[in-house]
């Protein structure tokens, strides 16, 4: 039997990654987890003292401080200070006390905001990053090269993985903080019981962006954990882009909200363009399964089921 310590557990990724590791296709399992109340994470010493504890064969580090454009302006100490701190302790402590195999989760905006698209893995670090995200990018990218440093020193057998965009159940409806499908659905379906006439979305609708549904990304870190073993970070996606003009009209059809869209072109749009090659992970033979429509729709009843106790 595997023991596997899965951090962020109650978040969208990590709630993911439990679900999938207790289908029976992963019975060989133990998993293993720990609310924030009893494990901080940026507290070296606990963390230090719980993986000695439980001594796992496996983590997977799905914790993390996330949002999107608001949140990653009006608080960048707290982005970059809390992940990175997150992955020093838990990498070192992994290596400390003998772990057999790590999997920390970047992002995709670790790579440059000028990257050529696709965007492979090999980008990383070959230019300047998104100035609305950078803080988040900086500390993933201090993840991703802790893990290679410990591999090179220690031959520790460490890998991360770079998911695309991410939404889906128990997704961050916060109106401020939230990413962009979970904030115009909420703000959609506010407006449609309000039968407001017009919805205002961030931005000029413009860039194009890649979605990835959460139960994907957890069937593809356990496709990992079982067949994946390198240096070079990998990417998870499903290489398939959309406009947010086009995401929002889709949101609304789905929400029935049926006013006007207005784009504030006076907020930031961030990266122009956006969409990840996947083509290493599908040749290891893993590719995404739901579909953007379909993804969309399951987020929505999950939504609707759950609004009372969502982080709103």
């Amino acid at each position: 039997m595997i023991k596997t310590f899965v951090t962020g557990h109650n978040g969208m990724v990590g709630s993911a990654i439990i679900r999938e590791l207790t289908n029976t296709n992963n019975n060989n399992r133990k998993i293993i987890t720990e609310t924030k109340e009893n494990l901080d994470l940026t507290d070296q010493f606990k963390v230090n003292s719980f993986i000695k504890k439980i001594n796992p064969d496996e983590i997977i580090i799905a914790a993390a401080k996330v949002g999107g454009i608001h949140a990653n302006s009006s608080y960048p100490a707290e982005f970059i200070y809390d992940n990175l701190t997150i992955a020093l302790n838990l990498i070192h402590a992994a290596y400390k006390n003998n772990v057999n195999k790590l999997l920390y989760l970047g992002s995709s905006c670790i790579y440059p905001r000028e990257s050529n698209q696709p965007i492979s893995e090999e980008a990383l670090l070959t230019g300047p990053l998104e100035s609305t995200n950078e803080w988040y990018a900086i500390s993933k990218i201090a993840g991703i090269k802790l893990c290679q440093a410990y591999r090179k020193q220690y031959n520790c057998n460490f890998i991360s993985a770079m998911p695309t965009n991410l939404y889906g159940i128990q997704d961050n409806y916060h109106l401020q903080n939230a990413h962009v499908i979970p904030a115009i659905m909420h703000r959609a379906w506010i407006a449609k019981n309000n039968k407001s006439d017009k919805l205002i979305i961030w931005g000029s609708g413009n860039p194009t962006r890649e979605f990835l549904f959460v139960d994907d990304l957890a069937k593809g870190c356990v496709f990992l954990l079982d067949n994946y073993s390198e240096d070079i970070p990998i990417n998870i996606g499903t290489g398939v882009e959309v406009s947010i003009k086009e995401l929002a009209k889709q949101i609304c059809d789905i929400v029935g909200f049926k006013g006007e869209l207005i784009f504030d072109k006076s907020k930031p749009d961030g990266t122009p363009r956006k969409v990840v090659d996947v083509s290493k992970i599908n040749k290891l033979g893993w590719k995404a399964n739901i579909n953007l429509s379909d993804g969309l729709k399951i987020s929505f009843d999950w939504f609707l089921k759950n609004y009372k106790t969502i982080r709103k």
